[in-house]
This record gives structure tokens, C-alpha cells and sequence, in this order.
């Protein structure tokens, strides 16, 4: 038996590090990386997927209707938050330490070391995530500032 697995045969239960930051990455808006470490009975988990759809759903509408639909207005900014709050854990998770990693998702399991996959899921998770977030504000803004614009108008009129 390896020095590294456990004794009681409990390897299988480890959560690795490098799957939950690429998780958030790739699915995280869905909550994945929440159910990958906390499994299926966890509720922040059951949180991300209706924000998320109902986002995707905005993105749809404005598709299809043009950018006057008010209502992809206000859904559209749900999908962006989503996606850089899942961002936000990917970098958390591929930044904890090895060891706190270990204590926190494998505890009486030995600290298994990882290398340069979460880094490189962090520098992902950074990019997509500061696009997404820049992307939802300036989207937001630009809006609120259009909506007020139009309010102006018919009140002058």
C-alpha cells in the first residue's frame, strides 16, 4: 500500500483541489463545483442553476426581440453575476493551501500536493471572471443610464 492512501481505503472520498477549480471554471454557474464537494443534498448547490437559466434565458430574449426588451434587461445581469461568482470560488478553491485544503474537504487524510493545474485554473477563473463582472456593471450601467435618458424625455414632452 502507497504511503500516501489512506488505510482505510477512503481515497475514493478525497476531493482533489484541481477538479472543484476547474469545475467553478467550466460549471460553476450551475453550482458543480458545489456539488462535486458537498454533494447533491447541498442547497447553496440547488441556488446556481435557476439564476443562471433565467440569465440565459435574458440573452435569448434580447436575441430574439432586440435590446428594447426591458425584461432582458434585468435577466441578463443575473447570468454575468453567476458566472463571476463562480469564478470567484474557482480562484478561492485553486489559492487555498494544500493543507488547508486537506483539513477542510479530507480530513484524517494525508496532505496530497498538487501542482501547476490549479494555478492555471486560476489564472482562467481570473480572466473569464474580471471579463464577466466588467461586462455585467458596464451592461448594467449603460441600461440604467438609457432608461433615464428615455424617463427624461417623456417627461419634457
Amino acid at each position: 500500500m502507497s504511503a500516501l492512501a489512506p488505510a482505510d481505503g477512503s481515497a475514493a472520498d478525497a476531493k482533489s483541489k484541481t477538479v472543484a477549480t476547474w469545475l467553478s471554471f467550466a460549471l460553476g454557474s450551475l453550482g458543480a463545483h458545489r456539488f462535486y464537494l458537498h454533494g447533491f443534498g447541498d442547497r447553496l448547490g440547488w441556488l446556481h442553476p435557476l439564476p443562471t437559466l433565467l440569465g440565459l434565458y435574458g440573452v435569448h430574449r434580447m436575441d430574439t426581440l432586440g435590446q428594447d426588451d426591458v425584461a432582458a434587461w434585468f435577466l441578463i445581469p443575473l447570468l454575468g453575476l453567476m458566472l463571476a461568482q463562480s469564478m470567484l470560488a474557482g480562484i478561492v478553491y485553486g489559492l487555498t493551501s494544500d493543507e488547508r485544503w486537506a483539513e477542510r474537504f479530507n480530513p484524517g487524510q494525508p496532505v496530497r500536493r498538487t501542482g501547476w493545474l490549479p494555478i492555471l485554473g486560476v489564472i482562467a477563473c481570473l480572466m473569464v471572471g474580471g471579463a464577466c463582472l466588467m461586462a455585467t456593471i458596464a451592461f448594467s450601467a449603460q441600461r440604467y443610464f438609457e432608461s433615464q435618458v428615455e424617463a427624461a424625455r417623456e417627461i419634457s414632452q
